[in-house]
């Protein structure tokens, strides 16, 4: 027994429409996306800027661990400590006391504000890659676009990396 006219045509309607809604090919690209950002001019000059605006806490917290150093070092020296009045002593660990807290604010601080400057860097840059990442993106074809991070395997020709990198220095120029 054949099936109806009816039935044999919504059947070949169904194929047809399956043929139609298969899918096409998708353009993949991956991209190192911590490796390009830090890459880019823009995020090196504010990693020379950010170390040269901290560089002076930095000093001055050495300079005080060195003189907490010297401290320890001539109360645990005998022939220093004999030559002392217990009030000497006293005042030298005192000072001792005092430099280990100052350097402790000094490095709390330090470490604080660096990690916000930090971070306010990294989220701009961050924004403004996505950015180009998808302009790039845009400009080749791409419909997807994924961090190497999450990516098991892929061939090195869908790198797109270094072009993001020049996108991005193309953009926004290192001031």
């Amino acid at each position: 027994m054949s099936l109806p006219f009816k039935k044999i045509a919504m059947l070949a309607a169904l194929a047809a429409a399956s043929i139609q809604l298969a899918p096409a090919q998708q353009k993949v690209a991956v991209i190192k996306l911590q490796e390009g950002l830090l890459a880019t001019a823009e995020m090196k000059k504010a990693q020379a800027d950010l170390q040269a605006k901290y560089k002076p806490r930095q000093d001055s917290l050495e300079r005080l661990q060195r003189e907490m150093e010297a401290i320890s070092a001539k109360l645990n020296n005998q022939a220093e400590v004999s030559k002392l009045s217990q009030a000497g002593v006293a005042d030298l660990q005192a000072q001792g006391q005092r430099k280990q807290r100052d350097a402790q604010r000094i490095q709390e601080d330090l470490e604080q504000d660096f990690n916000r400057d930090r971070q306010d860097i990294l989220a701009r840059a961050g924004q403004r890659i996505g950015d180009i990442v998808k302009k790039v993106a845009e400009e080749k074809g791409f419909d997807v676009v994924m961090d190497i991070n999450n990516t098991i395997y892929f061939k090195p020709a869908l790198d797109i990396t270094n072009e993001v990198i020049a996108a991005y220095d193309k953009a926004y120029p290192a001031k």
